[in-house]
C-alpha cells in the first residue's frame, strides 16, 4: 500500500474542563497543633484586716519576794547545823579512835617494860631491880613475890646470875574495858659463876595488863610455850 493509500489519523482532542470520572482528591495539609496558652493564676484579692490590733499588755507586777528572805535563811541555816553535827561527829569518832589506839600502845608499852625488868638482873644492883619490877605489879603478879624477894636476892648475889634482856616483839592479843592481854617474845643472855660464856634464853610471855585507877600495872605473867 502506497502513502497515498494510508487513511490519515486523528488527533485526540482534549476537551477543556476537568476530567470526567471521580473528583480529584483534595490534597491533605499537615498542621501543626496550636498551643492552648498558659493560664495565668488569678491575682490574690488584697486582705484588709478587720480585727483591730491589740493593745500591747502590761506586765502584771511581780509578786513581792521579801518572804523568801527568811525561807532562805533557815534553810540555810539547816544545812551549817547539819554540816557542823557531822564534822562534830566525824571528829569525835576519829578523837575515840586515837583514844583507843593510845591506850593499846600503852598497854604494849607496860607489857614491854615488864618482861624487859624481868629478864634484866644485876648481881650488884638485884634488890634495885626486883623494887623496880614491884613498882609496876598488881594483883596476882605481886603476890607471887611475897615471901620471894629475899631469898631470890640471895640466890642471885651467891650464884653471881646476871641476865641482859632484850624485846623481839610485842602485840595486843585482846582488850576489855579495864586492860589487856600483850605476847611478848623476848630474849636474854645469861651468866653465871659455872659459866665462861652467856648462854642465850627465848621466851614468849602472855602479859596481863589492867588500869588500876587510872594507873596501867601488870596483873599476871605467864610463859606460853
Amino acid at each position: 500500500m502506497t502513502e497515498d493509500n494510508k487513511a490519515p489519523r486523528r488527533k485526540a482532542v482534549r476537551r477543556a474542563g476537568p476530567p470526567v470520572g471521580d473528583p480529584p482528591a483534595e490534597p491533605i495539609t499537615l498542621q501543626k497543633p496550636v498551643a492552648s496558652p498558659p493560664k495565668v493564676a488569678p491575682a490574690p484579692e488584697p486582705v484588709v484586716n478587720t480585727q483591730r490590733t491589740p493593745e500591747p499588755a502590761v506586765p502584771a507586777a511581780k509578786p513581792s519576794r521579801t518572804w523568801l528572805k527568811p525561807a532562805v535563811a533557815a534553810a540555810a541555816a539547816v544545812v551549817l547545823l547539819t554540816v557542823a553535827a557531822g564534822v562534830a561527829f566525824l571528829s569525835y569518832s576519829n578523837h575515840q579512835t586515837d583514844e583507843r589506839e593510845a591506850t593499846r600502845q600503852e598497854y604494849i608499852q607496860v607489857a614491854r617494860q615488864a618482861v624487859l625488868n624481868l629478864t634484866t638482873i644485876d648481881p650488884e644492883t638485884v634488890k634495885e631491880d626486883v623494887d623496880r619490877i614491884l613498882a609496876d605489879a598488881t594483883g596476882e603478879f605481886q603476890a607471887e613475890f611475897d615471901g620471894r624477894i629475899e631469898p631470890f636476892v640471895s640466890i642471885v648475889r651467891e650464884a653471881k646470875v646476871a641476865t641482859h634482856g632484850e624485846i623481839i616483839a610485842a602485840g595486843l592479843e585482846s582488850e576489855s574495858d579495864d586492860g589487856g592481854v600483850v605476847l611478848v617474845a623476848a630474849k636474854s643472855m645469861v651468866t653465871n659463876a659455872g659459866s665462861d660464856e652467856p648462854q642465850p634464853r627465848n621466851f614468849r610471855l602472855r602479859v596481863s595488863v589492867t588500869d588500876v585507877d587510872g594507873r596501867l600495872a601488870t596483873s599476871k605473867v605467864e610463859f606460853v610455850p
